[in-house]
């Protein structure tokens, strides 16, 4: 058989046999005078043996390793792997269905966050912040805690998520938001040294717990002059904001660490 008739009679395509050959799945058969190679029915049968073990979810490798053992002990193996990872794959599947149905459901309710999908613990801690209405601050620091929500470790996550719950079950603390989004709203198009950053960062720095700021571990998070990655996320962090929003978070930033008991 040519390479063409093989493919199209195992059902796969004659770049999927050249492939095999590479990765040496399927040895190279003689060939003819013409150079053309001649495959046998021993290459068919190896070659249908490939494609009914990657439809059931195989990888190469994986086929590598069965078609080496030839009394099939790796097979009852591998399948029995591939069927506990199919079983994950199922459950999880299975609670991101159910948590596409909660987030339509807040869809059609209009109550989905403009962030996008966040955790129902941090859906509801933003439910309890209230809207501040025509915000752009209260936008962002939205957007903010869904990033860090979204690339934090799980040990860091839930701290997060247990500082905000404490922050906001304080009596006020409601209002306070709002005070401190619009003391910053106001500093847009002001200059670092306007009076008014040093209110804002005093409502602010009343408003977050010090337990909420981290360490720094060495870190300046007056400049964001730190090394690594978390100085280049700071430097972002902080350009996002206008200079004068950004000094009066510096500021915050500075009361609450002289705060920490």
């Amino acid at each position: 058989m040519r390479i063409g008739e093989l493919a199209a009679a195992v059902g796969v395509t004659p770049r999927a046999v050249r492939h095999y050959h590479h990765l040496g799945l399927l040895p190279e058969p003689d060939r003819r005078a013409n150079g053309y190679r001649d495959y046998t029915l021993r290459h068919a049968v190896v070659l249908a043996r490939i494609r009914r073990l990657t439809e059931l979810g195989l990888g190469l490798a994986e086929v590598r390793d069965v078609l080496a053992d030839d009394a099939g002990r790796e097979l009852v193996e591998v399948l029995g792997e591939l069927d506990e990872d199919l079983a994950r794959q199922e459950d999880e599947i299975r609670a991101r269905r159910g948590r596409l149905r909660v987030l339509m459901g807040e869809a059609r309710a209009g109550r989905l966050p403009a962030e996008g999908p966040v955790s129902p613990e941090l859906a509801a801690l933003f439910g309890k912040f209230g809207h501040a209405p025509h915000s752009p601050m209260a936008a962002k620091d939205r957007e903010v805690f869904a990033l860090l929500e979204t690339t934090a470790t799980p040990e860091v996550r839930a701290e997060m998520l247990a500082g905000l719950e404490s922050m906001m079950s304080v009596p006020g603390a409601v209002e306070r938001a709002h005070e401190a989004y619009a003391l910053l709203d106001a500093l847009a198009d002001a200059e670092p040294n306007d009076p008014r950053v040093a209110e804002a960062a005093r409502v602010l720095a009343g408003l977050i717990p010090p337990e909420m700021v981290p360490q720094g571990a060495g870190i300046d998070l007056d400049n964001s002059g730190g090394d690594g990655g978390t100085g280049s996320f700071l430097r972002a962090f902080y350009a996002d904001f206008a200079p004068a929003q950004a000094e009066a978070i510096r500021r915050t930033l500075r009361i609450l660490r002289e705060d920490r008991p």
